[in-house]
């Protein structure tokens, strides 16, 4: 006896899965200049590798004699497949259904996704559009009754946050579970002027009588943009990045998991760089000017420095006195955190300290080694910093720096003054730590304090603008950094165009440590 009838059934079912929302509503998506979520996987994933779970999951109609007539489809797609060849578990929030709403269809896909990516230990990445929560006003009044809030799932999101790389792409209006679903992740995008995050939308806002407006908008987009835009949430932390096209999006997805293990535990992959390993760059030697106050180009120092054209920068806009970035050495996986001095002069912030915290403790769980290019004068100072509670956020970046259990590299190229400057490692451990000409280094900078450390010499002397340069040339000689290198206070001043080999040869060494003494690939 065949079973042939029923998988006709299930092709049929399968097909008005595949309509999504219907033709008008996919249409609608595409006229927002949108992909719809279908298209949005096969744009993921490694092509033809994508393996969907619980398709015809959703609300089925019947005739009186209990004949199917229709589905809805649950609005949200999952399945396991590859991306750089590599398993993961690729989802999608469906926004022709509902909005992308889970009250609309079946909320156990999303836990069961979850819960696939922490207990088969493989990455998870939540394409979002729309709410992806528990429902509206309407939902309400089909219940019959309200209830307390509760995300039963949220303990699976919890789990992957500590088990596997996490990726959250913004692409729509979000909020809500949706909204936390993108920010209980390790790396996160939106989209300009596609995509928008809050907590609740305008209309909620405004019904609420809570002010946010700046003037006022002339249309829904233009309010959506005001309240929870990239130009928001990349700049204030909550995203990492924005770019401008879904494929954008999809492309940096894939770039972040080339960097990262599969895990928590299992080691990430080094890549065959054809970088030689011995590079010495010469627009090292200048790139520092003696002025104090110049600046230059860390940027540029990373790309000199890394495997050429691996450097990818997380979170540009946002913490600016800190670049963090994934790069490689010599093929090996590191993550870079380094001085800006083109903003705050590389003072950290409030801001800042939290990027560098956040990042450490990234790095200290996926197990990656850490490289640190320091030029820190110092804390920020002032009534402003004071107001953001700089202080508070600082300290928590550097016990994050002291905490972290993995390798970390640090060169100092200029300054590191006072407590932001002693975080650049941690201090009770063995210190891989290089020097340039140019370090420039104490618990303050003298030029702050030498007027007020010899005020009753300088006062006294007959010419006290001479005695103060005066001072100001022996002072220079005692601040040398070959001074601190005399006391092995710095392990060892280095020629510049030296920093490339000796970084490759300190990734070996913590990747040896970390147990992937393994071949490129």
């Amino acid at each position: 006896m065949s079973w042939a009838k029923e998988l006709e059934e299930l092709r049929a079912r399968e097909a008005l899965a595949e309509q999504m929302g219907g033709p008008d509503k996919v249409a609608r998506q595409h006229g927002r200049g949108k992909l719809d979520a279908r298209a949005r996987l096969a744009a993921l994933v490694d092509p033809g590798s994508f393996r969907e779970i619980g398709k015809i999951a959703g609300k089925g109609s019947y005739d009186a004699e209990g004949n199917l007539t229709g589905v809805l489809p649950a609005p949200f797609l999952f399945g396991k497949a590859t991306i750089n060849g590599r398993p993961v578990v690729a989802t999608a929030d469906d926004f022709t259904i509902r909005g992308g709403a889970a009250d609309a269809g079946i909320g156990r896909k999303m836990e069961q996704a979850e819960k696939m990516a922490h207990e088969l230990k493989l990455p998870i990445v939540r394409m979002i559009d729309g709410t992806g929560g528990g429902g509206s006003v309407k939902t309400l009044e089909m219940i019959g009754a309200t209830y307390i809030p509760a995300v039963h799932m949220w303990g699976e999101v919890v789990k992957n946050l500590d088990t596997v790389p996490v990726v959250a792409l913004a692409l729509g209006p979000t909020a809500g579970l949706g909204a936390a679903r993108i920010a209980a992740s390790h790396y996160s995008v939106m989209v300009r002027g596609l995509s928008q995050i809050f907590a609740a939308g305008p209309a909620v806002v405004d019904a609420m009588g809570t002010a946010w407006k700046d003037g006022g908008s002339a249309n829904h987009e233009e309010a959506k943009e005001a309240l929870g835009g990239s130009a928001i949430h990349t700049r204030n932390g909550v995203v990492d990045d924005e770019v401008a096209s879904e494929a954008e999006a999809f492309a940096r997805a894939r770039h972040f998991l080339s960097f990262m293990p599969e895990y928590v535990g299992q080691p990430a992959r080094r890549i065959e760089s054809g970088d030689p390993a011995d590079r010495r760059e010469e627009a090292l030697l200048s790139l520092v000017p003696r002025g104090d106050k110049e600046v230059y180009s860390m940027r540029r120092a990373m790309d000199m420095v890394f495997d050429s054209g691996t450097v990818f920068e997380i979170g540009r806009l946002w913490g600016r006195a800190a670049i963090t970035a994934l790069a490689r050495l010599d093929g090996w996986p590191v993550m870079v955190l380094a001085s800006d001095p083109s903003f705050l002069g590389g003072s950290w912030d409030a801001k800042t300290s939290e990027k560098v915290e956040r990042f450490v403790k990234l790095a200290d769980l996926f197990r990656m080694p850490i490289v640190h290019l320091v030029d820190n004068p110092g804390f920020m100072i002032g009534r402003e910093a004071e107001v953001a509670g700089t202080i508070r956020y600082g300290v928590q970046a550097m016990n994050a720096i002291y905490k972290a259990t993995v390798p970390l590299a640090s060169i100092v190229m200029r300054r590191a003054y006072g407590i932001a400057g002693s975080a650049m490692s941690n201090a009770d451990t063995y210190q891989y730590r290089y020097c340039w000409p140019s370090g420039d280094w104490g618990s303050l900078p003298i030029a702050g304090g030498l007027e007020v450390a010899y005020k009753s010499e300088i006062e006294a002397s007959a010419d006290p603008a001479a005695e103060l340069e005066a001072i100001r040339a022996r002072l220079a000689k005692v601040t040398s950094p070959f001074r601190s290198a005399e006391r092995f206070n710095v392990e060892d001043i280095i020629d510049p165009r030296d920093t490339r080999p000796l970084l490759c040869e300190f990734a070996q060494l913590a990747w040896r440590r970390l147990g992937a003494d393994q071949p490129a690939r």
